[in-house]
């Protein structure tokens, strides 16, 4: 009887050993691969408040806006968010004469400015924090951190 204990005890350890050196692994790898090797800071970007190690999925620390971005679960997205709560085709940020205004494209649990949800179309000004999902991303305009 001792013998099948042992034996059941030592395989629940290497599997629950084998499971940390996974996770460890995975973190390192979601850590490496989202690096940011060079965001023009003179430029808006948003910049992700979420901890990246409670995501579950690849989403990177800093997106510079450039001329816009749109974000969904589609690859056809700028940036893919694999998040339940997200739509495919979830909203866009648009820039229009120098600024940039956040756009919810019927998105089915929509998206938050500052904590409200947006109706259609809300200008973004410095500082402004967005919600898409269980992202929370903070709008600067450059030389802030």
């Amino acid at each position: 009887m001792f013998n099948i204990l042992s034996s059941v005890f030592k395989y629940i350890f290497i599997v629950v050993v084998y499971s940390f050196i996974f996770r460890i692994l995975k973190l390192i790898y979601l850590d490496i691969s989202t690096m940011d090797l060079g965001v023009e800071r003179e430029e808006a970007y948003l910049k992700l408040l979420n901890k990246r190690v409670s995501i579950p999925y690849k989403v990177k620390e800093y997106y510079s806006l450039g001329d816009g971005l749109s974000f969904g679960r589609m690859g056809d997205n700028d940036v893919i968010l694999d998040d339940q709560f997200i739509s495919k085709h979830h909203a866009k940020i648009v820039k229009d004469e120098g600024f940039y205004f956040l756009e919810d494209l019927d998105s089915s649990n929509g998206t938050f400015l500052n904590g409200n949800k947006i109706g259609d179309v809300a200008k973004l000004k410095d500082g402004d924090r967005i919600g898409m999902g269980a992202l929370q991303f903070i709008y600067l305009e450059g030389d802030n951190d």
